[in-house]
């Protein structure tokens, strides 16, 4: 695993990316607190309760750092920033039913110029596995470090 060090500086994500979603009726919001326990909830019973913890801290601020992708008013995608640490990406996730749908790819860039906003210069995206990762080089370019311990040894778990 590794983390992946991105220069919010280095473009403008959306609008370099030519990145469209396939399915116009798909809205990207950032989330307002009465839909936290929704979102919370959709993590939980797609992903996993570690993430639905992560997805909290990034929720119960009073701007949340949480991004939404919706389709006829339910969720189907979510990513966030700020949750696990100051200037981490995620955790991001899409239901396996609207995959390929470029929801994903949306979420990254939208979360990364929204970092970029609030007065990022960069973004780290921890964690990341090497089958991942081909994902995150599509749109962004990183660093890649493999320092030794890591933000996650502070995990019950690890």
């Amino acid at each position: 695993m590794a983390d992946l060090i991105v220069n919010l500086y280095q473009k403008d994500f959306l609008k370099e990316s030519n990145v469209k979603l396939k399915n116009e009726a798909i809205k990207i919001k950032r989330v307002l607190s009465p839909n936290a326990d929704a979102v919370v909830s959709f993590v939980g019973k797609h992903f996993s309760q570690g993430w639905a913890s992560e997805v909290k801290a990034a929720l119960y601020k009073d701007n949340p750092s949480c991004f939404i992708a919706t389709l006829e008013g339910e969720i189907i995608g979510f990513a966030c920033y700020d949750a696990t640490s100051k200037g981490y990406f995620g955790p991001t996730g899409i239901d396996p039913e609207y995959r390929g749908l470029n929801v994903g790819q949306i979420l990254l860039l939208t979360t990364l110029e929204a970092m970029k906003a609030f007065g990022y210069g960069y973004a780290i995206i921890g964690g990341v596995s090497e089958k991942v990762e081909g994902f995150y080089a599509k749109y962004v370019d990183f660093l890649k470090s493999t320092a030794k311990p890591d933000l996650y040894n502070r995990l019950i778990n690890r």
